[in-house]
């Protein structure tokens, strides 16, 4: 049987907050498909920083930036003398999505001349299918480049970022151009079905995310812990409520518990955050660890008593997959598609977003009752083994692929 061929479209690729996308293309190689990866920045980390797996990537990833100007120039130049009058269509098409926004327009002329690379790129490798990562601005590159190329596209849509801005990311015309779209989670399909008419909404088709149980196993249980560690792991940004948790762990250090906080993850409010740790004495008890490869990320969850993420929105965080099959007792708020995922009181706890008092009373709970820490625990593992694996939930997606493109 032909081996299924498709285009990968990431805006950065390898990146180290969506080691996701890596696992999956991988393991769709595994499974018998030929996948090419185009990213339209380089990596977001030098060489020496990438793991072994992201070296291997980079070197097989067209990155369409570091082609420059000449192969701009280059791709360009081919397409208008080959295919005028779709050239100019695409064109046409990429300035009207700008309306009457001047930077819009200027905009839409740069995901252009991005559109042109990677549909001269996919021409020079023979594919034929392009699936991007995130409906944001790689899919507005590819939505231009199925005006101008004979080629079908795809997203897999995570959100939220994608649901507070629909105009800016021009969502319902991606919708309507998609050959089809996976959604993470309902919750997202519900968001493309609100923007959307009926007649539209078989194109979309759920495709949760994964991980791999053989890599995340089981930490050792601790009984009483001393200090009590609490780790967090994600992007220091405000949409993850990161000052929500320094609060709630302020909070009961003041109340006499012995623990420790790690924030894993980097960002713009890190700054911020060390600076209100300092200026209340907390630097022994809460820790900035940056960002962390996946090679050295077992070493921060073996040591977590209960993982944390206090997070404003979400799509649906595969580090909270990553914990919970780690058998680590998972808190986190009550939004978008993280209810499918966790059950309030089974497989870990739900608490109201910017409540520091809930978030603080359910650390609380958990740190005096670790009987109900190992079954959240133990619960969280099943939960992850049954609808969230990473080769099955692969499997799905190969299958979608499959009943789409054969």
């Amino acid at each position: 049987m032909k081996a299924i061929r498709i285009a990968y479209l990431v805006s950065q690729y390898p990146a180290i907050s969506h080691t996701f996308i890596l696992r999956e293309i991988r393991t769709l190689r595994r499974l018998g498909f030929e996948i090419q990866v185009a990213s339209i920045n380089a990596p977001d980390r030098s060489d020496e920083r990438l793991t072994a797996a992201e070296r291997e990537e980079k070197l097989d990833t067209f990155y369409v930036k570091q082609a420059g100007v000449i192969g701009a120039f280059k791709a360009h130049v081919y397409t208008l003398v080959t295919q005028p009058i779709s050239y100019l269509r695409g064109l046409a098409f990429a300035l009207r999505l700008g309306q009457f926004d001047f930077k819009k327009i200027l905009y839409g002329f740069f995901y252009f001349i991005e559109a042109v690379m990677i549909g001269q790129w996919m021409r020079r490798n023979q594919f034929s299918h392009l699936h991007i990562h995130f409906g944001m601005a790689a899919a507005t590159v590819g939505l231009i480049a199925k005006q101008i190329f004979p080629i079908k596209f795809s997203i897999t849509i995570h959100g939220p970022d994608e649901f507070y801005n629909t105009l800016t990311y021009y969502l319902t015309p991606k919708i309507l151009e998609a050959d089809f779209m996976c959604c993470i989670s309902h919750f997202a399909r519900s968001q493309l079905m609100m923007l959307s008419p009926p007649t539209v909404w078989d194109k979309f088709e759920i495709s949760p995310l994964g991980v791999d149980p053989d890599q995340f196993t089981p930490r050792p249980f601790r009984e009483q812990p001393n200090p009590f560690e609490i780790l967090c792991v994600g992007r220091l940004v405000p949409v993850k409520g990161q000052f929500i948790l320094l609060k709630a762990v302020s909070r009961l250090i003041a109340q006499g518990r012995i623990l420790r906080l790690r924030y894993v993850g980097d960002g713009p409010d890190r700054q911020a955050l060390e600076d209100e740790v300092k200026q209340q004495g907390l630097t022994e008890h809460i820790l900035f660890e940056g960002a962390v490869n996946q090679d050295r990320i077992l070493t921060f969850y073996t040591s977590a008593d209960v993982f944390v993420l206090a997070s404003f929105a979400e799509g649906l965080p595969v580090v909270l997959m990553e914990a919970m099959v780690m058998e680590i007792p998972c808190i986190t708020t009550h939004i978008t598609g993280v209810p499918e995922l966790i059950k309030k009181g089974e497989n870990g706890m739900l608490v109201p977003p910017s409540s520091v008092e809930a978030l603080a009373q359910a650390i609380a709970l958990l740190i005096d009752k670790p009987d109900l820490r190992r079954t959240i625990g133990e619960a969280g593992r099943k939960t992850v083994l049954q609808h969230y694996e990473l080769q099955r939930n692969t499997e799905r997606l190969a299958d979608i692929f499959r009943s789409h493109l054969s």
